[in-house]
């Protein structure tokens, strides 16, 4: 993970014409990459006394980091939760595909399902690392239920849904098999033995979200003091928010909270509504991850598709059961989701960013690699415009995507 002590004998880029995210502020200056990681470039002067060995015109651009998707359940015809057998060729082509909207990294996501589904898939998805041949990084899997409240499944099959939660690791492991691949799980902390499930969970790594839940705020704060540290799509799927008790809600301004608690924010003008945008991001900026939700349709167009097994409508950018008005994730890209919440949450460009780079790599603790563009960072960033179009994206150093738009660069 760390670069090589010996720059001069590595192939040393120069972006410049640019302006950099850095330091929580985009200030005009150059980009400098060798041996996939962002250098000092006063150092590697003084260390060689070099030019680089390449340099590249950005054309007043943007350069901001590899954008960090915490909850996308599929895209481009792949759901991560239904046909097993073609999971592993599907996932193979999402993650090449999914550069295009500035993702470098992702969870994928599993709805509530049957126990065995977990055991063939979750063994799929492997954490992996991003490259130019492979595409985005594999940060684990979300997995999101079955430990939920069927009173508020959203899309989830309530056939699957369990009414009380595992104690015991050994429990979890026979219901999901080994899950060294799981990074995060949502649970509903108001159910029987969800406390300790969620003890239990945090001792073995897995960063523990609370969501579709009926949870007052005594519920929620006890979810996130047993060791959650992150809420499922904020407003979505929880009950609404009452002066009296807050609910889940009420998580991001309260005082009786042992740890930080992000939370995840769907920011596709249908999940949010711009008002509910704004009290969240004037409430607990800091705290806030801009997550998709996206599923198999995202990147296609209108029609039938599927989340797991249930049926779903697209039309236009609305997905819902099949006969229902009930959405069933999004069709929402993260750059467009960027673009929503900075314009309806009144933020700034960093702040919106930060939101999709920053913070999830400070929930995923993996924020010494990725999610910024500080010196020794893994070089993954993407160049966008004023409006957050994507014009490409770079894994490692290496341009994994290029809009046709951007004419000229690289060329």
């Amino acid at each position: 993970y760390y670069i090589t002590n010996n720059l001069s004998m590595s192939m040393v880029t120069r972006y410049t014409n640019c302006c950099v995210l850095r330091d929580d502020a985009i200030l005009h200056d150059d980009l400098w990459v060798a041996d996939g990681h962002i250098i000092n470039p006063k150092n590697y002067f003084w260390n060689s006394r070099k030019i680089p060995d390449r340099t590249f015109d950005c054309q007043g651009k943007i350069i901001v980091p590899g954008f960090i998707e915490v909850q996308i359940n599929g895209g481009f015809g792949v759901d991560f939760s239904s046909d097993v057998d073609t999971l592993e060729a599907g996932l193979a082509r999402f993650r090449k595909e999914i550069t295009k909207y500035g993702i470098t990294g992702f969870c994928p996501t599993l709805i509530t399902s049957p126990s065995e589904m977990y055991k063939k898939a979750l063994p799929l998805l492997k954490k992996q690392r991003g490259n130019v041949v492979q595409g985005a990084a594999v940060l684990g899997a979300h997995v999101e239920g079955p430990f939920i409240n069927a009173l508020k499944n959203g899309a989830h099959p309530k056939q699957y849904i369990q009414s009380k939660c595992l104690p015991c690791y050994e429990d979890v492991v026979d219901f999901f098999g080994p899950i060294n691949n799981v990074t995060i799980m949502t649970i509903a902390p108001e159910l029987p033995d969800a406390l300790q499930m969620i003890e239990c969970l945090v001792k073995h790594n897995v960063i523990c979200s609370i969501g579709h839940s009926t949870a007052n705020i005594d519920e929620a704060e006890g979810g996130v003091n047993a060791g959650g540290t992150f809420i499922t799509h904020l407003f979505n799927a929880m009950q609404p928010f009452h002066h009296r008790d807050p609910g889940i809600v009420g998580i991001l301004s309260s005082s009786k909270l042992n740890r930080k608690c992000f939370y995840g924010i769907i920011a596709d003008g249908l999940h949010t509504h711009p008002a509910a945008l704004r009290i969240a991001h004037r409430t607990n900026a800091q705290s806030a991850v801009l997550v998709t939700d996206a599923m198999a349709a995202m990147g296609l167009g209108d029609g039938a598709h599927c989340i797991g097994s249930q049926s779903v409508s697209v039309t236009g950018k609305k997905a819902v059961i099949s006969g229902t008005e009930t959405l069933a994730g999004s069709v929402v890209t993260m750059n467009s989701c960027v673009e929503n919440f900075m314009r309806n949450s009144g933020c700034t460009l960093v702040e919106a960013v930060n939101c999709a780079t920053k913070h999830p790599a400070q929930l995923l603790k993996c924020a010494d690699l990725y999610g910024t563009l500080d010196f020794g960072t893994v070089a993954d960033f993407v160049i966008i415009d004023t409006d957050v179009n994507v014009l490409a994206t770079f894994i490692g150093g290496d341009c994994v995507y290029k809009s046709d738009n951007f004419v000229g660069f690289l060329d």
